[in-house]
């Protein structure tokens, strides 16, 4: 049997738009029977927390960092046209309209098709982040080390 062919994503940023286009993306290819991974890091592991999780960081900085950058799919900015909060409400009333998934939608379809979540650690050490603050969606939690042994395998790999 042939192996699958693989795709390494890594999720850098924050914002609602390319969370959608790293996980429209990501369901593409799981639906192409293509091995996906999705590593979350800096702003990226935004997309990955809960929307209810409460950051108890130790430290000044960390606690305002955390407070400031709460994350979760229901509070992603816009990169462009974000409109102190109102970009993100009309994109989803136009996508509502034109029935395509929201963030957090495509967050379960990827992982009901297959698509590894991988934390990075290294950030959520420096960012004070635990474990509990995430989705179950979450596979492992890694470093770069182990985001480089899945890209050296990949026939895609992209930045977002």
């Amino acid at each position: 049997m042939a192996e699958k062919d693989k795709v390494t994503i890594v999720l850098f940023s924050g914002e609602m738009d390319k969370a959608l286009a790293a996980l429209n993306i990501a369901v593409g290819a799981a639906s192409m029977d293509m091995e996906v991974t999705i590593f979350f890091t800096f702003w990226g592991l935004n997309v990955i927390k809960r929307n209810d999780a409460k950051v108890r960081s130790k430290g000044i900085l960390r606690q305002m960092l955390n407070f400031m950058n709460k994350g979760g799919s229901k509070r992603l900015p816009l990169s462009r046209m974000n409109m102190l909060g109102m970009g993100p409400w009309m994109m989803g009333k136009l996508m509502k309209e034109a029935k395509f998934p929201t963030v957090e939608e495509l967050v379960n379809l990827a992982h009901d098709m297959g698509v590894k979540f991988a934390a990075c650690t290294t950030t959520m050490g420096f960012m004070g982040l635990t474990k509990d603050v995430f989705l179950p969606t979450v596979d492992v939690y890694c470093g770069v080390a182990t985001y480089l042994v899945e890209a050296k395998e990949s026939k895609v790999t992209l930045f977002i």
